[in-house]
């Protein structure tokens, strides 16, 4: 889970905070000597790390938290705000051209997940009701277009190649050319990656970004890799003059040190993060919502984003209805556990609760399989024991449990839990 020894180290500290009724300097000073080195394990760049507990022990050490009635949360408070500053303040979203196409061109170094980000990306804003278009520029990589085709029919976007063409300069002012005939407001331009920068990849880059003149260049870079990952932004940032960065794989980024220093050394926002392997998994990275998961304040707006998406108004209403009168039936238990799935990870979810910090989350494990194994229970019902389970005497049981491929107690367990759930 994302930044998950980070969050249990700052726990600690408060913790030890929360002991104190009243604070002294040197409860302050001890307090940030053990975020100082939280933060360095999470491998945040050392200059960050040093303005960080430089400006969080200048605030926390004023008459305001020393004298406050409760000082620890004061700190607490202290170190969110910074945290969340650290990290952008606000939301950064996507420049839009005042005259369509939107041209975003997507760089970065080869095995960062560039081309299923720009899927991603394509995806989220077709939900938006734009009407997107991704365009293979990476002429070099064997099956590169071919990735990118299987991207782009799994989020129902079109993709834009010419075939036998090895000029992705070309490739691509033909591809802004196409999307104004057809409609396209915005245009991912999915171009080549290389091991490591070189010469010949940044002149190239350049050269499409003088050609088409992006309204933003997005970098994507792997959380996983940490302080690599910032000096790559760096040196992008330097050559290219980027727009914003892409941070993949932060669901696996169990120290955060990426997401925690590359708007500081860049000086660039952070627009997306990669929380996932499905097409659907990327959301807008909000530094007060990171800010507060870090911190284990949980992230209920995320999570309220999360349920709006999986979630039809109408179905919400008729359960609703349905709960009133007390007539919640097996399978609308079964709709319910489909819109849950699809809002993600239950694990991710659960990180998302006030309270739940990554410290408790650290043990626990859901079994996936248990929720495919409720399904397969119910799916071999006939329609009339999903509306009435009264009808399930042991023959039944049996027939079900047979056509599910469980036990008779399997079945047993889920129409009690579903019988208390009434």
């Amino acid at each position: 889970m994302a930044f998950e020894g980070l969050s249990e180290k700052l726990a600690r500290a408060f913790k030890n905070l929360k002991q104190h009724g009243h604070l002294t300097e040197s409860d302050v000073k001890t307090a940030m000597r053990e975020i100082k080195l939280a933060l360095l394990e999470a491998d945040v760049n050392f200059k960050v790390v040093k303005e960080f507990i430089g400006k969080v022990s200048t605030r926390c050490v004023g008459s305001d938290v020393l004298e406050s009635l409760t000082p620890a949360q004061q700190v607490i408070k202290i170190v969110n705000e910074e945290l969340t500053a650290l990290m952008g303040s606000e939301t950064a979203n996507i420049k839009m051209a005042s005259t369509p196409p939107t041209i975003v061109m997507m760089v970065g170094l080869q095995g960062t997940g560039k081309t299923t980000q720009s899927g991603k990306i394509a995806g989220y804003f077709k939900k938006k009701g734009r009407r997107p278009l991704l365009v293979a520029c990476d002429v070099y990589r064997p099956a590169a277009i071919t990735q990118l085709e299987v991207v782009g029919s799994g989020v129902d976007v079109p993709v834009f190649k010419i075939d036998g063409e090895m000029n992705p300069v070309k490739i691509a002012k033909e591809a802004i050319t196409h999307a104004k005939k057809h409609g396209n407001d915005l245009v991912l331009l999915d171009t080549a990656g290389r091991l490591h920068i070189d010469d010949a990849l940044m002149e190239e880059l350049t050269r499409i970004k003088e050609t088409v003149n992006p309204q933003e260049i997005l970098l994507v870079v792997d959380a996983m890799t940490g302080q690599d990952a910032v000096n790559v932004a760096e040196s992008f940032d330097r050559l290219l003059d980027i727009t914003g960065v892409v941070l993949t794989k932060l669901d696996g980024d169990t120290r955060g040190g990426a997401a925690l220093s590359v708007k500081y050394i860049t000086g660039k926002p952070i627009k997306f993060a990669g929380v996932g392997e499905k097409l659907t998994d990327i959301e807008p990275f909000h530094p007060d919502r990171m800010a507060s998961r870090i911190l284990g304040m949980g992230d209920v707006l995320s999570l309220i984003d999360k349920a709006q998406e999986a979630y039809d108004e109408k179905e919400a209403a008729a359960l609703e209805e349905k709960l009133r009168k007390n007539k919640f039936t097996l399978q609308d238990f079964l709709d319910q556990m489909r819109q849950i799935k699809k809002m993600g990870p239950l694990e991710n979810l659960l990180g998302m609760m006030p309270g739940m910090n990554q410290a408790q989350l650290k043990d626990v494990h859901i079994d996936e399989r248990q929720l495919a194994r409720t399904e397969a229970i119910i799916l071999s019902m006939t329609p009339a024991e999903r509306e009435d389970p009264s009808l399930m005497n042991a023959s039944r049981r049996r027939r079900i449990a047979a056509g599910s491929g469980t036990t008779v107690e399997m079945v047993n367990r889920l129409l009690k839990q579903f019988e208390q759930m009434q």
